[in-house]
């Protein structure tokens, strides 16, 4: 495998295909260590549960039933999500307002049992997120994977970006750049090819001082 292209010449193929103002107008930004830290258990448990349902639909369709699912949840209290009976659960397949899948419905019970967890190790949601080390992304992606329930595959990351947790996203267009740019050599289900990404980006990262999230974003539309 050859070595991972500098970042300039990544930018600059990004910027020839989109503008200058067409890159930097679709940039995220991250959230600051603060700013995450600040954020409400339950409003990450929302986020959390809006990916899951999301997966595998349409986010349109997921997003327009999102009120009635913070209705039905109790705005997400985690609390009052954790101590959910199986009755209750079920008694929720009921309502027409929501996605009927109950374990997706399960996930939000387990999920917010897990931040409990996490409190009980002194630490709410928002610090622990806050304090991983944006360097080792992939390693968050695989503890939340084990901590918590349905966030498999993209969906980890996919969460870290809803939240403002500065990662790349591992779709189809990230792994076809990060191939056509030398940094891997395949898909990156594996994760020996997302740890050659992580240290790809890195890299890009001590180069630019840009955010992961930003590099991934570029790189993207340096191919397409």
């Amino acid at each position: 495998m050859r070595a991972a292209t500098g970042f300039a010449e990544i930018e600059a193929a990004a910027i020839a295909r989109h503008g200058r103002e067409g890159v930097e107008s679709r940039l995220a930004r991250p959230r600051s260590e603060a700013e995450l830290t600040a954020m409400p258990d339950d409003r990450l448990l929302s986020l959390m549960s809006l990916r899951i349902f999301r997966a595998g639909l349409r986010h349109s369709v997921v997003d327009a039933r999102w009120p009635a699912f913070e209705e039905a949840f109790g705005q997400f209290d985690i609390e009052r999500c954790a101590g959910l009976w199986d009755e209750r659960l079920e008694e929720l397949l009921g309502d027409r307002r929501l996605i009927r899948h109950l374990p997706k419905m399960r996930a939000v019970r387990g999920n917010a049992r897990a931040i409990l967890e996490l409190r009980a190790e002194g630490i709410g949601f928002g610090a622990w997120l806050a304090g991983w080390p944006s360097g080792d992304a992939v390693g968050l992606w695989a503890e939340l994977a084990r901590r918590f329930t349905q966030l498999g595959g993209n969906s980890a990351p996919s969460f870290l970006r809803m939240a403002g947790k500065d990662t790349f996203l591992p779709t189809e267009h990230v792994a076809r750049a990060l191939q056509h740019w030398g940094a891997t050599t395949g898909a990156l289900g594996a994760r020996a090819e997302r740890l050659k990404a992580q240290e790809a980006f890195n890299g890009w990262h001590e180069e630019t001082g840009r955010p992961l999230c930003q590099l991934s974003q570029i790189l993207a539309m340096s191919v397409g």
